[in-house]
């Protein structure tokens, strides 16, 4: 009897670390109780303010990439809130810094992130951005949208290829991600040249030439290796690779996911992106994050 039940205490204890060991399924994250959070860095609602009125939503989509979700968005911004976003960041800018620890220290350098950021006060017309944004998402439960910034890029301005989140300890971190193109700007009024949004890694799939208004279709890889050169060609023989680069449309903006939905914590390496380089002009972006439980 004895042996029987060492055997079966052995079973017990043995199972599961041999079981994990042999899943090719990666480990589900440990979650926690919501750690503390800077409340002064989230725009949290007020449900007591009734007096905040929103214009209806104006914004069209298209689905971009559904692993990550990736979603394209036009009219995001009205002409009038882009105005505004505008004017309240001129006198508060400063330079852009970084962080190699979720924020506890940072600095600025300018070989990686060369731009000015703004966090903007949080008049009528923001809070009636950030309830869109939450809208957009479908209000879900524990999930926080982050103050907003506003980012000015001006000639040879960028930011490098990094991801928004930094980490999903205990099942939190930053969930999504809107870049919302506020401004573009040149003198003479000749266009913005330079200054997209680059996802290195996403796949592509076959580009319909509608697609050649909001992303640069010229010289990309085509699914056999060469180069197709201009819209039509690239619409028409393009099959599936990888990277994409959105153009810095006024109003419009993209939205996109940071983790992965099946319970690890791992984000998506699909999400790695950058900001190119303004080659001439003035670029001006939104920052929207979201923080809070991961799916």
């Amino acid at each position: 009897m004895l042996s029987y039940v060492v055997a079966v205490l052995a079973f017990v204890l043995l199972y599961n670390p041999i079981t994990e060991l042999l899943s090719s399924a990666p480990p589900q994250i440990r979650r926690t109780p919501r750690p503390r959070v800077n409340e002064t860095l989230l725009a949290l609602e007020d449900s007591t303010n009734q007096t905040l009125q929103c214009p209806g939503d104006e914004y069209s989509v298209h689905i971009f990439s559904k692993e990550p979700l990736v979603i394209y968005i036009e009219k995001f911004l009205s002409a009038g809130e882009r105005s505004h976003l505008l004017d309240i960041s001129e006198p508060i800018f400063e330079p852009s810094t970084i962080t190699h620890d979720g924020g506890a220290e940072t600095h600025r350098d300018q070989t990686i992130r060369d731009s000015e950021v703004a966090i903007i006060p949080r008049s009528d017309e923001v809070k009636c951005i950030e309830a869109r944004a939450r809208a957009f998402q479908g209000w879900r439960d524990e999930i926080w949208v982050e103050r907003l910034r506003t980012q000015r890029y001006r000639p040879n301005g960028h930011y490098s290829h990094h991801f928004d989140w930094s980490s999903s300890w205990g099942g939190w971190g930053r969930v999504s991600s809107f870049m919302v193109w506020v401004g573009a700007s040149t003198d003479g009024d000749t266009g913005l040249v330079g200054g997209g949004t680059e996802f290195p890694l996403i796949k592509r799939p076959k580009l319909d030439e509608r697609w050649c208004r909001f992303v640069d279709c010229d010289n990309v890889v085509t699914g056999d290796g060469s180069h197709a050169e201009g819209a039509a060609a690239t619409a028409s023989e393009q099959d599936a690779s990888q990277g994409v680069v959105f153009k810095p449309v006024a109003g419009n903006a993209v939205y996109w996911e940071n983790f992965r939905p099946d319970g690890t914590g791992r984000g998506w390496e699909e999400t790695w992106h950058a900001g190119l380089p303004v080659t001439r002009g003035t670029k001006v972006g939104l920052n929207i994050w979201s923080w809070g439980r991961i799916d």
